[in-house]
């Protein structure tokens, strides 16, 4: 008992001699206490991540848009589709493990309507990405001298009924692929950057010269809020949201598994790694 007396008092001795009184010690350990919560920490990281990763997804994709417009079609209509589908891969394997790599409010609200992805953290993760758009949009706009003619944003060619069903059908493919890629368990988790970029580049391609090819309401939001042209801004909100919702919907019909539903609600991914090993192993 004196010993551990003696121990106490060298321990507030030698805070002393530190200038740290009792007080403050306990009010400290009470704000690292808060400020280390697992929870409180991972979710600030996965809304940074989904912020930032946002941002450069369109920086780059509606830059190289911007640029083309500008300098004369340098990037050339090609260049523009391979940069969208580059961009979204490249933040994909960079924050993918950290936020999930939404970047897409039509993707995080479906993820959350088949329970892959919990609702409470829908709002902050919509508000990243419309944030991470903005702030991209407003770069491109200091950089480059955006006239109308050089507008990144998305507006429709022909009519506003063929440019939403035409986001509605490449929507789909989307996140058919991202269901297929990314939340079946069976898939090869570590090459799902790469489908979904080439799904992206690959509607680009065949929707781009029609409605822009969102697929995204955050793509099509921030321009559209930094340069205020709002003409057709519903399209791009309604059509990607109803398309990625049916594209989960039709992959969750045709998943087969004896699993029960419990556990295919789980987030899980395959390892390519694992997947190798358990085919040299067999």
């Amino acid at each position: 008992m004196a010993s551990s007396n003696a121990q106490k008092t060298e321990e507030e001795i030698s805070r002393m001699e530190s200038g740290i009184n009792s007080s403050d010690s306990a009010s400290q350990s009470k704000l690292e206490g808060f400020c280390s919560s697992s929870k409180v920490v991972t979710y600030s990281q996965k809304v940074v991540a989904e912020l930032i990763g946002t941002y450069f997804v369109i920086f780059a994709g509606c830059g190289s848009v911007a640029v083309n417009k500008i300098y004369g079609g340098t990037v050339t209509f090609p260049g523009i589709c391979v940069t969208w589908g580059m961009i979204v891969m490249v933040m994909f394997y960079t924050v993918g493990h950290v936020s999930g790599a939404h970047f897409n409010p039509a993707v995080t609200v479906t993820f959350a309507l088949f329970r892959r992805f919990p609702w409470k953290e829908v709002p902050l993760y919509i508000i990243a990405q419309l944030m991470g758009s903005i702030l991209a949009s407003w770069t491109l706009v200091l950089m480059f001298n955006v006239t109308t003619e050089a507008y990144f944003g998305t507006l429709p060619v022909g009519s506003n009924p063929q440019s939403l069903a035409i986001e509605i059908v490449i929507s789909f493919l989307l996140m058919f692929v991202i269901s297929g890629a990314n939340t079946d368990n069976r898939a090869i988790g570590e090459l799902g950057g790469i489908a979904v970029g080439m799904t992206i580049m690959l509607n680009v391609f065949v929707a781009g010269p029609i409605s822009g090819a969102s697929m995204n309401p955050a793509r099509s939001i921030g321009p559209a809020i930094v340069k205020q042209e709002f003409r057709g801004l519903w399209i791009y909100v309604v059509g990607p949201i109803v398309g990625t919702v049916s594209g989960a919907f039709c992959y969750n019909l045709i998943r087969f598994t004896n699993k029960p539903l419990s556990e295919l609600t789980q987030p899980t991914t395959a390892s390519f790694l694992k997947t190798k090993s358990r085919a040299d192993s067999s």
